[in-house]
This record gives C-alpha cells, structure tokens and sequence, in this order.
C-alpha cells in the first residue's frame, strides 16, 4: 500500500470508535490481542472500547461497555485467560438480544466491532452484521433512536480473530493459544516421562479436542507417542490387537515407558467414542503394564501466553484495525489470519463453510477427506507421525549413505531434526552414519553407523546429543574429504548455526580440488540468533524467545512494588537483533537496540525522556532491551550510565544481562548478583541455548529433518551414474528454510551473494517489520508508512491444499 495512503488511512481513524469483546473459551494471547487492538486504535485516533463478559455485556450494556485509555490494557499482555471477560450468550442468539445489543452500540457511536473468539462467535457476530439495518430499522420504528442516528451509525464492519486452543478453524495457520495449550501439554509430558521411566510404567493422556485432534496430534508428534487417536482418523478396525502389539515390542526392546496421546473426541470407525479409560483397561487387562491416564483438561487453557502467542495476538491485533480503516459497504466480514508469518485476511463465512464441511466429512466418515479439509500442514503433521512412531522395513536397501552432525553452537531442537532425518533415512533404505563433534569430529573420523532405535528419547532433549564444536573445514578439508571416502559417504546433512552454512559453503568451493565432496549437502539452520541466510526461522530461536521472554516477565514482576524503575536487559544473538526484537514485543517492551536498526544519541535521549513521561503515569516502570552488539560503543554499561545520569530523580536504573557465561554468585529467587551489584548490574543466569525446546522448535526440527533427508534422496537418485554419485550443480548443495509461507531449498552459492560475512548476516531480514509493532504499541508517534497491510485471500480446497509452513 502506498504511503501516502497509508497516513490518509491513519487520519481517517478519527472520529471512528471501536469496540473490542473476547467471546467463547478462553484461549491465552486474548490479552495481548485486547492490547494491540485498543492500542493501535488509539494510535489511529478512534476511539476505543472495551466490552466486558463478550456478548453477554453487549447484549446487557451500561457498565460492560467502557472507553479504553492507553493505560488500560498496560501490564496485560503476560497474563493468560481475558481480563475483560468472556461468557456464553443465550440472548444474543435470539434477534430480540442483537436488536439491544444494537442499542447499546448505537449510543456509545459504535460502528466498528472486533470479536475475537471461536467459530460460533464469529458467526454470531456475521449475523449481527447481516442483520444491522433492519435492526436500526425496527429501533428506528420503536422511536429508541432518531433519524439522524440511524443514518449516522448505518453500516457495521466486523473483523474476526480466532481465539481457540483448538486450532479448528479451518483457513488460519495457527489461532490464538494454540501454541500455549501444546506449551502446557509438553510441560506435563516431559514431567511424566520422567515418572514413567521410573516405574515402567503406560500414561493415557487425554487432551482437549473434541471435533479437531489438532493438539493431540502435534503433541504427539511432538513427544514421540506410541500411539495416537484423533476424530479426523479413526483406528482401523481391530486396533486393538495392533496397538498392544506395538507396545510390547517397544518394551522387549529396553523401553520403560509408553506414552499414548488421545482427543476427547477420538471415535472407532463407527463413530463410537474411544475413551482414555477404555484405552488404560485394555493394556492392562492384554499387558498387564502398570498404566495411568491423566485428564489434562483445563489446564491446557491456563498460564501465562507462550512468546508466538503474544506476538501473533499483538501482530494479528494491528492487522484488525488496519482491516476496519479500510473496510468498505462492499467489503465481507473477514478473520485476520497468519499465513506462513505474513498476515492475511480472510472471508469470516469462507472459513466457516469449510470448518463446518470438516465435521460434515467427519459425520459421514470420509476421513481422509476430513484430514485434507484441516490443511496441508496437518495432513504432513498426520503423515510424518505415522512415519516415524513404527519403524517398518525399508522395501529394498538403498545404495546411499549419508552423514549427520551438528556444527556451532548447540540450539534447542537439534536432536529433533537428529531424530527424524535418521529415523526418515532408515525408512527409505538409507546407510546412517552420526558424526560427532561437528566438522571436527567429521576429520577425526569420529563417525559411527546408527539404527532406528540409537535416537530413541531424543525429541525432548535440549542441546546436541551429537556434540558440537564451531571447528570450520578449511582448517582440516584433506582429514574431512579422506574419512568422506573411506566412510563412502554421498550425502551429508549439517544442523547448525552461521558455521554450518559457512562450512557448507566451503566444502561447495573445495570441490573443484576434491571430487570426494561432489556429494549433496544440505543445512538445516539451527541457532538461537536467527541469522542464517535462507530462511525466516532458525531452530531452536523460538526456545530462546520463551526463555527470555520467561526471565524479562520475572524482571517485570520482581519490580511491581518498585516505583520509579527502569531495567536494561541485555541479550544474545550477536549482531543479528532478532532476538531483542521479537523478546521485547513479546514482554511489552519500551525500546530494542539492535544493530540492524541504527540509532544515534539523539534516539537515546528520545527514549529517557519517552520514559521519563512514562514515570509521571500509573505506570512507573521501563524495561530496554539491548542486543549484545548492536554499537560498538553505546555499550549495556553505556546505557547503564546514561539513563541513570538522565533519568536521576526521575526513576532508577537496573541491569540484566540474559545470556550464558556470566560469572555469578547465585543470589535469591533464582537471580545472581556479581561484584558489580551495587552499581545496580544483575546478571541472570540464563543458558538460552539449552533447555527443552518448546513445542514450534521439536515440530520444526521433526518436519526439517524429514523434509531434508526426503529431498536429498531425490537429488542422489538424480545424480547417481553407473555405481558412483557426482553432484558439482549449485543446487546440490542448498540451506532448508521456511521463506514467508514454503519451505524453499536455497542453493547455498546463491545464498553468499546476500550475506554479510563480516556480521554473519542475511543482508535483508523479514523481521525488521516487526520493529514497526514493537515501537508504536510502545506508544511513540512513528509513521505508518512502512506498514505492510494483509492481503484478502479466498479458502478454497485449492489453497488449503498448499504447504504454508508450519
């Protein structure tokens, strides 16, 4: 969108008012999108208003209907649930509760409604609109309003967010809370793997779901299950026998544990509903295992919001208003949807047609069909679960070997991709050899054949299980390219950091004086910085995110009863500012430092008086992130001093730095203060790089391992002549990354062309648009004129038939 339209768009906020209601369950992230929505609403110049108990308040009015001000969504974006509350509505479901629910729009000048809430609130609020002028109509007759008002208040615009747990509605990637529930899941997966190990004990876990086995599905997927039930594919009859079958196998080969994952909704063939009960008496009446079933139940919809929850509700929040400003008498009713991680918009009704044909395909069991209405991303999700829990014979032995190792710094998610490229290649006939200690390792010949069950329990694990060192090959090609010959070696899949590309690279270049490395390569990006060239998402950056995301929450609680305090938090990541960015959307942050966006003292005295005026508010606390080197001379300590000097009389200045080689004393409550405390430096012990990697990081690791290995099987049937693999074509040797909204495999000499080497860099970086969100909900004036506004895009079976990412 142009600019200039961009800045007319802005003006005509004023004079509009917006109301914001949260509708249906509960779904954490609902706060954040209640923020970003008033927030942006406010920066537009309308007016905005909250509304209280969902339909229910519109529906009763008075008190339930409050104008908003800047500060009142302050300090919410933390918190899970709806601090505005939401309730079901039996009136509004009625046309007479919608004819008072349009009254009390009316007298406050609504015209402008953003629901956000599940399909059958979205609906609700489609009929509301479909109905308004006859509801003015029949106001107008009953003398409740005048003329003048009705003519005034003529067309409602309604703009959807789906706020569900669930991930059910059919068209959007991912919906508000979804990633937090599947965050609540893992935590008690994790926490009875451990339990269960030791008492060999089964779990039933039965997770919500009653019509999409989305969270189940994922979970599982996530955590390795031994079996699985979702609504979408029913058992084939007699599953019975074959699950206690696949059970005992795992346990005569070592297992102590077994872990099976059921929806509520999960049915047999025939519709008839499988129960977590029904599940636990048949292993122990056929195995005689010691087995348990835990409920998880609504616990899956409490706790603080996971980091992409707050940044997809704040993201999604902006795309709303923005869809209201420029909605016209023609424009449908549409849901704000993420796509890949660009924002889109998408007809309400479209998405509701096919969310309903899931069920109907469901009622009539046309499963397969059901699971290809869900989208692509869950039918591969579905795909690779059945893939990778059974091992089942390759159907002939494959003359390829490939090789898998882990180079740079150790990112959360790596041995998930380990997992699945091993797991993928044994099922496609492949010779596997695991390689440890990265390229080093590689040349010392530290090289070993693995099988199926070598990686068992790896997805859950943090670090690297291989070992990693940042070792390049240039220091050691002739030891690589002999142990590449004597190990026979014609694939070689690199998980890693800006190292593994680098080294990647410099094996493509050596070709020419060694043929032994005319072999496919392929890396899979793994680091917590986010900065390799060729995709949008490392693994293992959301890990970090949560983490620091996590330590900055504690930072903001821990100075709730300090007035007059600003904290300046210092992260990793490098020069790449990724890190700092997406951490402080994620915590509300008041400013980011980062190398990629330049800043001068003039932008740092801006920032001491913006929380100066800050400090005369009801909020009286700051909190700046720092990336470790974003200036080489305005330094933490820099600004340390500067906003202590600055701001003296005005508030106080702490530091913390979040990284993981702190030379620290522990302190209480988790902080430890070194020497340098009394000159207010904190440093929070914080390994960013390890950890369990959150639920985004295992699912990614597990598609990129199976993606990768899948297309490095094609490229080596393509390239194997006569006995012998020959592979010198620039595209023989690609980077795996999600681009917007595919999967791309990006050749990594076209990759160099873009790179900053120096700074170990993409020279151009998706996520500096976010730098956008971040500063105007931290309420400085900024233009608009970088906004990029989401496109309308229809929901056919065509386009849920397209890989969108993940």
């Amino acid at each position: 969108m142009a600019a200039a339209e961009l800045e007319r768009l802005r003006m005509a906020g004023a004079g509009m008012a917006i109301a914001v209601l949260t509708s249906g369950g509960d779904a954490q992230g609902m706060n954040a999108a209640v923020r970003a929505v008033t927030r942006m609403g406010i920066y537009v110049g309308a007016k905005v208003f909250l509304i209280y108990e969902g339909y229910e308040g519109l529906v009763e009015g008075g008190d339930n209907i409050k104008q908003a001000t800047w500060l009142s969504v302050s300090n919410i974006i933390q918190l899970g649930g709806t601090v505005i509350g939401s309730a079901r509505c039996k009136a509004f479901t009625t046309r007479e509760g919608r004819l008072r629910a349009a009254r009390n729009l009316v007298e406050h000048g609504i015209t402008n409604l953003c629901v956000i809430g599940g399909d059958g609130s979205l609906t609700g609020a489609d009929i509301f609109r479909a109905e308004w002028g006859g509801l003015l109509d029949e106001l107008l007759r009953d003398g409740q309003i005048s003329e003048e008002v009705a003519k005034a208040n003529g067309r409602l615009n309604i703009v959807g967010l789906v706020g569900s747990i669930d991930n059910d509605f059919c068209g959007t990637d991912m919906t508000i809370g979804t990633d937090s529930a599947l965050h609540r899941i893992m935590e008690v997966i994790d926490a009875i793997t451990t339990t269960a190990q030791s008492h060999q004990r089964t779990f039933v876990l039965e997770v919500m779901g009653r019509h999409c086995g989305y969270l189940a599905l994922v979970s599982g997927l996530a955590s390795g299950a031994d079996w699985l039930f979702i609504p979408e594919s029913p058992p084939e009859d007699g599953w019975e026998d074959m699950m206690c079958e696949r059970l005992g196998e795992t346990r005569s080969r070592g297992s102590r544990l077994n872990i099976i994952i059921i929806a509520e909704g999960a049915i047999d063939r025939n519709g008839k509903p499988i129960s977590s009960n029904y599940v636990k008496d048949l292993v122990v009446q056929r195995l005689g295992f010691d087995t348990r079933v835990t409920v998880l139940g609504h616990v899956q919809r409490g706790g603080t919001p996971s980091a992409f929850d707050r940044v997809l509700s704040s993201k999604m929040g902006m795309e709303a208003v923005m869809a209201l400003l420029e909605a016209t008498p023609d424009t449908p009713a549409c849901v704000v949807s993420l796509s890949g991680n660009q924002s889109v918009r998408l007809p309400l009704m479209e998405c509701v047609q096919v969310t309903k044909d899931v069920q109907k395909a469901m009622d009539e069991k046309r499963f397969e069909e059901a699971i290809q209405l869900r989208g692509r991303s869950f039918e591969n999700n579905w795909n690779i679960y059945k893939m990778l829990a059974h091992q089942k014979p390759a159907q002939e032995k494959s003359p390829f070997s490939l090789a898998i190792l882990n180079v740079g710094a150790p990112a959360a998610g790596m041995n998930a991709a380990v997992r699945s490229a091993v797991r993928i290649s044994i099922c496609q006939g492949h010779t596997v050899y695991a390689v440890n200690d990265g390229f080093e390792g590689l040349a010392k010949g530290q090289i070993r054949e693995v099988g199926w069950h070598d990686v068992a329990g790896w997805l859950g694990r943090g670090g690297s299980m291989l070992g990693t060192k940042r070792t390049l090959p240039k220091t050691c090609m002739e030891k690589i390219v002999e142990n590449v010959r004597k190990f026979n070696i014609q694939a070689l899949l690199v998980i890693g950091g800006f190292e593994a590309y680098e080294g990647v690279l410099q094996l493509v270049e050596a070709r020419g004086q060694y043929e032994e490395l005319c072999i496919i390569m392929c890396v899979i990006p793994a680091t917590i910085s986010n900065n390799v060239p060729g995709t949008d998402f490392s693994l293992g950056s959301d890990t970090a995110v949560n983490a620091a995301m996590e330590s900055c929450d504690r930072i903001k609680q821990s100075a709730s009863g300090t007035k007059r305090r600003v904290f300046i938090v210092e992260t990793m990541g490098g020069y790449c500012g990724y890190l700092s960015t997406v951490t402080g959307i994620a915590v509300g942050a008041d400013a980011a430092y980062v190398y990629e966006d330049p800043f001068t003292i003039h932008d740092l005295k801006a920032n001491v008086e913006h929380l100066t005026d800050k400090m005369k508010t009801d909020i009286q606390r700051g909190l700046v992130l720092r990336n470790e080197k974003c200036h080489e001379h305005y330094t933490t300590e820099f600004l340390y001093n500067l906003y202590s000097s600055e701001g003296k009389g005005i508030f106080d200045c702490r530091i913390n730095v979040l990284g993981h080689l702190q030379q620290v004393l522990r302190g209480q409550e988790g902080h430890q203060h070194c020497a340098t405390c009394h000159r207010g430096l904190t440093s929070v012990f914080l390994c960013t790089q390890g950890g369990a990697p959150t639920p985004f990081d295992r699912n990614y690791g597990t598609k990129l391992g199976v993606k990768a290995v899948l297309w490095m099987s094609e490229k080596l049937q393509e390239v194997y002549r006569k006995g012998r693999v020959f592979a010198n074509s620039a595209d023989s040797a690609c980077v795996i990354g999600l681009r917007k909204k595919v999967v791309a495999f990006s050749p990594v000499t076209e990759l160099k062309k873009v790179t900053d080497f120096e700074h170990r860099l993409p020279q151009e970086q998706w996520w500096l648009n976010l730098r956008l969100m971040l500063k105007m909900l931290a309420n400085y004036q900024i233009s608009l004129t970088e906004y990029i506004s989401g496109k309308m895009e229809h929901v056919t079976r065509r386009t849920l038939s397209i890989e969108k990412g993940f």
